[in-house]
């Protein structure tokens, strides 16, 4: 079974041709990434990569999309574009279609993918349980958070709301970066401190402890001088977010009972790979009190597909439509 596989954020839209084979396995053709802001409306961007791909597609589509997929307008996050479902087959001209969240996808593709597309980072280094939930966390422009149930053969994916809990610090200078973020939020979550965006103020909240002068800049100045450890100031910050995310992601797992294992996606999450290993992630996510013992069973993965939202997708199709004829 051939579908076209979507995956759209705030600035891009990814489009595949996954093929669902009889085995269940997935496979991606060649991602096509098309800006969103180079186009009016899905449809222009749908007729885009048709044209792309030679001016035919499969006559089904499943779209991963970056905010609440409910009711009879989709609207999105952070681009005007608007999907109404109920006129996706005509549109598009499509037999079939699938709507779901984009980290609901990403569980998808952790019930779906092999166990060499997960690095290991923290607890027993071992495959994610047969059975049990797992929960998939991944920070971004903001935080997403899903979790799975699944047995020997089947399972379930549930998209959440996660990523607005509420942040609890745990040192004085989580206390201080909870501070600033007081000074422009009345509630503070988790993913004001776990996100790509927050960098900034945990740079800043370092900086003005150590009195330093800082100029005014972006969260990817920020992460490319952490990245590449030529500031000692923005290497701080870095190891400062892997602890913030190793608790957040022991909090996470106690929440949703994710003790068949936890998983880190996101290009952001993927980026981290050679550092969350080597920071205090580990230390964080098993710091429980008297659950620290349970917390340490629990392995920890990072998912390493190079696209899950696409992949998801893709699985998501299939098993809200089974096994539809190619």
């Amino acid at each position: 079974m051939d579908l076209v596989s979507v995956d759209i954020g705030g600035t891009h839209a990814r489009f595949a041709i996954a093929t669902v084979h009889g085995d269940g396995t997935i496979t991606l053709g060649e991602p096509e990434t098309l800006h969103t802001e180079d186009h009016a409306s899905f449809q222009t961007a749908w007729e885009d990569f048709r044209e792309r791909m030679g001016g035919t597609l499969p006559p089904r589509v499943s779209m991963a999309i970056a905010g609440p997929v409910g009711g009879d307008v989709i609207r999105f996050t952070n681009n005007p574009w608007i999907i109404r479902p109920s006129m996706v087959k005509s549109k598009l001209g499509v037999e079939a279609y699938c709507i779901v969240n984009d980290f609901e996808a990403v569980a998808h593709a952790v019930a779906r993918a092999p166990d060499d597309q997960f690095l290991h980072l923290a607890g027993p280094d071992q495959p994610l349980a047969e059975e049990g939930t797992i929960s998939v966390l991944g920070p971004g422009t903001g935080l997403g958070v899903a979790h799975l149930w699944r047995n020997a053969s089947d399972y379930r994916v549930q998209a959440t709301e996660g990523g607005h809990i509420d942040f609890a610090p745990l040192d004085s200078i989580e206390d201080a970066i909870l501070a600033r973020l007081r000074k422009r939020h009345n509630r503070v979550s988790i993913e004001r401190v776990v996100s790509g965006p927050a960098i900034v103020d945990i740079y800043q909240t370092l900086a003005a402890m150590e009195n330093r002068r800082t100029r005014d800049e972006d969260d990817v100045a920020i992460w490319t001088r952490a990245m590449e450890d030529n500031e000692s100031l923005a290497a701080a910050a870095l190891d400062r977010f892997c602890l913030s995310l190793g608790s957040v992601a022991g909090d996470i797992a106690l929440a949703q009972g994710g003790f068949a294992g936890v998983v880190i996606a996101g290009g952001l999450g993927y980026r981290l790979r050679d550092h969350l290993p080597k920071s205090g992630f580990a230390e964080r996510f098993r710091a429980k009190g008297r659950f620290a013992g349970l917390m340490a069973t629990i392995p920890v993965k990072l998912i390493t597909h190079p696209q899950p939202g696409l992949f998801g997708a893709a699985a998501a199709f299939a098993r809200e439509h089974g096994g539809a004829s190619a």
